[in-house]
C-alpha cells in the first residue's frame, strides 16, 4: 500500500513539473506551422517563450527523454520532446 501511494505521489509530482503555465482557458489553439525550426536547439526559457509565441498555444509542456506523458489531446498545448542532452527533438501541438 505504501509503495503504491509513493508511486502515485511521484507520478503526480512528475506530471506537475512537466507543464509550464496554468490550465489554459478556451482559445489559444496551437498551430504546428514553423515549429520545426526549434529542433536541435537547447531547451531554455527563452526558446520555450519563442515556441509558445510561434505556436499560439497557451500551455508549453517539456517532455524529458524517457518521460511518460498522457495520450490526451489538448488543442491549446504544445509539447516539446527533449533528448538526453536537453536538446529539442520534436515540437508538436496536442
Amino acid at each position: 500500500m505504501m509503495k503504491l501511494m509513493a508511486m502515485g505521489i511521484g507520478a503526480a509530482l512528475l506530471g506537475a513539473c512537466a507543464t509550464v503555465g496554468p490550465a489554459a482557458p478556451a482559445g489559444g489553439t496551437c498551430s504546428n506551422d514553423n515549429l520545426q525550426q526549434f529542433v536541435g536547439q537547447a531547451a531554455t526559457a527563452e526558446v520555450g517563450a519563442q515556441i509558445l509565441s510561434t505556436s499560439g498555444a497557451k500551455t508549453l509542456q517539456w517532455v524529458a527523454a524517457g518521460m511518460m506523458v498522457t495520450m490526451e489531446f489538448r488543442a491549446d498545448r504544445v509539447r516539446v520532446q527533449l533528448d538526453e542532452q536537453n536538446r529539442i527533438q520534436r515540437v508538436t501541438c496536442g
